[in-house]
Order: structure tokens, then sequence, then C-alpha cells
């Protein structure tokens, strides 16, 4: 699809949350995005795919902009679809509508385009959406596929394990543009993070001293068709560089890693990787300056009485 050939002028978010998961989204967006979160939406100029965050519901790429629903008719005139389909869907982001008002507003743009409508099917989901201020913003739609749902039914958890939306999200706070970067997670459970960063196509090993966890993490990589990037080994042991590690700080109810067995896991990352995403049942700050490290942003994720912080370290 194009507008007399032109690219996207920017692209339009939205996205949703739970409270207890707020500052990891607001955390999320900002990283990956480079802008701040708003009232359920965002606009960046960068393009990523929604399906890469657990808590983006769409995205919209801005081809179109005027100050009103009819000037962005005019200009939905010369969309070009190549002959396909389409459907208009009406985007939140900015300006409240009733439910009515929001079918009325589709069915007037809808008239605009030139091509066939298909409500089922369609060839070109389009979006719309008035941001504040008067402006209107039309483009192709792209859905967030959710596809981190179905890790949660991996054969083997721990109770204690990262759920697979903070999972997601912790992979993106540590590479969020995977092009040519090396990851790797060299206290990786059972893969709760390796299995969500392999399905955004991030470069990532990982390792863990307990060969019960990473017997299940092997077994979890090969339910969901990952490749078996896992190893039994003490971080201690663990060679080379790469550009980015976590580290989620080993925890139970019976046992709490004492403060020296923190800093020399921190202190081995630092060794291992230029970046990291270090998620502690406390706060780290200080332990992560010992280790050599930089507090580059951080957030809290709480359920219940429940809290992990992430700290985002260069």
């Amino acid at each position: 699809m194009k507008l007399s050939g032109t690219r996207p002028v920017s692209y339009l978010y939205t996205y949703a949350c739970h409270e207890d998961e707020a500052e990891l989204c607001a955390l999320e967006l900002r990283t990956l995005l480079g802008a701040e979160a708003r009232d359920g939406w965002l606009e960046s100029p960068t393009d990523v795919d929604p399906s890469r965050s657990p808590f983006v519901k769409q995205r919209v790429d801005v081809l179109c902009e005027a100050d009103s629903l009819q000037e962005l008719g005019e200009l939905a005139r010369m969309l070009e679809l190549d002959g396909g389909s389409f459907k208009v869907v009406f985007v939140k982001a900015g300006c409240y509508a009733a439910y009515e008002d929001q079918r009325a507003m589709e069915r007037e743009l809808g008239a605009r385009i030139r091509g066939r409508a298909d409500m089922r099917r369609p060839d070109w989901l389009l979006g719309f959406a008035c941001t504040g201020e008067g402006r209107w913003v039309l483009g192709p739609c792209r859905q967030n596929e959710a596809v981190w749902l179905k890790h949660s039914r991996k054969p083997h958890n721990y109770s204690t394990a990262l759920s697979t939306r903070v999972a997601r999200a912790v992979a993106n706070l540590a590479v969020p543009q995977p092009a040519g970067i090396r990851a790797i997670d060299p206290c990786c459970g059972i893969g709760t993070v390796l299995i969500e960063a392999l399905s955004m196509g991030i470069d990532i090993v990982g390792s863990d001293i307990n060969p019960l966890a990473v017997r299940g993490a092997r077994a979890n990589l090969a339910h969901f068709g990952l490749p078996d990037v896992v190893r039994v080994a003490d971080i201690g042991d663990v060679s080379g560089r790469y550009d980015a590690a976590v580290l989620d700080l080993p925890y139970n109810l019976c046992s709490v890693i004492s403060p020296e067995e923190q800093l020399r896991l921190l202190g081995n990352v630092r060794r291992l990787a230029e970046r990291a995403v270090i998620v502690s049942t406390e706060p780290v700050e200080t332990l992560a300056g010992q280790a050599g490290f930089a507090v580059l942003d951080r957030c809290v994720v709480r359920k219940g009485s429940f809290s992990r912080h992430i700290v985002i370290c260069c």
C-alpha cells in the first residue's frame, strides 16, 4: 500500500497493561520505541513489530494526516491498494468516541477509499485515529498476534519463574534492536526468557548450574520447536563476550542467596556483557554499582505482596 509513493511519517502504537505491570510497560515502550507512554497510546518514528511487545495492542503506519475527518477522507481517496480489499477500523488514541460514532466514522471514511470493502478477510486493515488537538491519522494497521500466550503452556514450569509477559519484556529491554546482537542468559533456569527471545529472532544462548533446570529448559525449547542453546555450567566457567545479558537472580521461598553470591553473579555478568538486565526480588542498584555497572533505567513489577525489581545496566 502507498500514498503517492510516500513512506510512513510515523507509527502510532496503542497498548494496555495491568496496573501491577504499568512501570514495566512504560519502561519497555520507551526502550523499544524511544517515546514515553501516554494514556493508552504513543507515537514514534521507530518501526517495531507490535507482536514483540506483550503490551502493545496494535500499530498504525501513518501515511495520511489531516486536521479533520473530512480532510482525512480526501487523502484516503489517493491510497493505492494494489487491487486488494480493505476494512477500516477506529483506533482509540487520544480522543474518545461512543461505539455508534466509531462505526459511523468507519463507514464515512470507508466510503472515500477506492477498492472493495471486506469486513471478514480484508487484504488491508486500515486504522485511523484522532490523536488530540484535531489531528487525524490513517494508515495500515497491524494487530499484535500475542504469540507469547502459548508459551505459558510449556511442559516444565517453576512457581517462581517469570511470567511469559514479564520474560518477553525483559528480553526486549536487554535487546531492543536484535540485528547483529549476541545475548546470553547465564542463569536461565527452565528457559522462560530464552523462549521469548528466540521466538523474536534474538540470537541468545543460556546456561545454568542446575542440570535439572537445563533438562527442563531443553524440553521447553523443543516443545516450541526452538533450538537447543543451553548447557550446564556455573556462571564463573562461562567464557566469551556478548552484547547483552539477562540475569534473573536465583530466588526461592526456602533460601535467598547471600549478597556475596549476588555480587559474584553480577561481577561475572559484567565480565560477559556490555549491557545487562537484572531481575531481583529486592533493590540491586548498590550491588550492581559494586560490580562495575551503571544503572540506565529501572522499574518494579508487583504481584500481590511480591515484587520484582528490573534494572537496565551498562
